[in-house]
């Protein structure tokens, strides 16, 4: 590591991939109580996703490595940051699988996979344009434009695809409290179901808002990027809601 290379831990990203590693564990502590059902691999799965992805977010972008190594690392980076920022709408995806029928399922089952085919599109696109912004020297401006703007569209996807997944799961909700004799439990389900979407969705929608003023590559150098920064902090302590 040469002089000019920022230690790791006094940089953001080691803290953020530090709260995905603790995450982890508190994942894998709460699936031992309960029998490690399906639904409770998501959390574990994209908080580990999480800590691999702001290492690597390091090393590609803050460290005088060989310029093709950090393409890799951010490459890396980037399929990290798929699974776990669209890995989170998995969480509702396994429960909605397992209580929807019929028609409101294969709705659902189509839109959802469809949501997340163009998520995972934009997002490779986005590897694959970054990988040769850092090639070149980290230097292209409309490369760095290109990325932004499709960024735009990555978090805004995510944000649909929360919102369909509340839809559904609310709409679930509201039949089985009305057909159930514990009413309460499931007015309180609604409404923990209503308060963990709704700030997922907002914060898919606040990243594509600040996403949009970034002028530096995964550098928070602006309010607007600070803004990013922080709602990107929210989304690597979400899992801690799922648990």
């Amino acid at each position: 590591m040469s002089s000019s290379t920022p230690v790791y831990y006094e940089l953001s990203w080691a803290i953020l991939s530090t709260i995905g590693i603790t995450n982890v564990f508190f994942g894998i502590s709460v699936a031992g109580i309960v029998a490690f059902p399906l639904v409770a691999l998501v959390p574990v799965v994209v908080s580990a996703a999480c800590a691999v992805a702001n290492g690597l977010c390091y090393y590609a972008f803050y460290t005088d490595s060989p310029v093709v190594n950090r393409a890799v690392a951010s490459s890396f980076a980037d399929l990290a940051w798929l699974i776990q920022e669209a890995g989170l709408s998995f969480y509702s995806y396994v429960i909605l699988t397992k209580v929807l029928v019929k028609t409101s399922r294969i709705v659902f089952l189509s839109l959802f996979w469809f949501l997340i085919a163009v998520i995972s599109t934009l997002r490779i696109v986005i590897l694959i344009i970054r990988a040769k912004y850092i090639i070149g020297g980290s230097t292209d401006n409309d490369m760095l434009h290109t990325i932004n703007s499709l960024h735009i569209g990555y978090f805004t996807s995510i944000a649909v695809i929360e919102c369909l997944s509340a839809v559904f799961l609310l709409r679930k909700f509201h039949w089985a409290r009305w057909s159930a004799l514990n009413v309460n439990l499931f007015s309180y389900l609604m409404r923990s179901t209503e308060i963990r979407l709704a700030l997922l969705a907002l914060i898919g929608i606040m990243r594509a808002v600040t996403y949009s003023f970034q002028t530096t590559a995964q550098s928070a150098t602006s309010l607007a990027s600070q803004l990013d920064r922080f709602a990107y902090t929210l989304e690597c302590m979400f899992p801690v809601m799922m648990m």
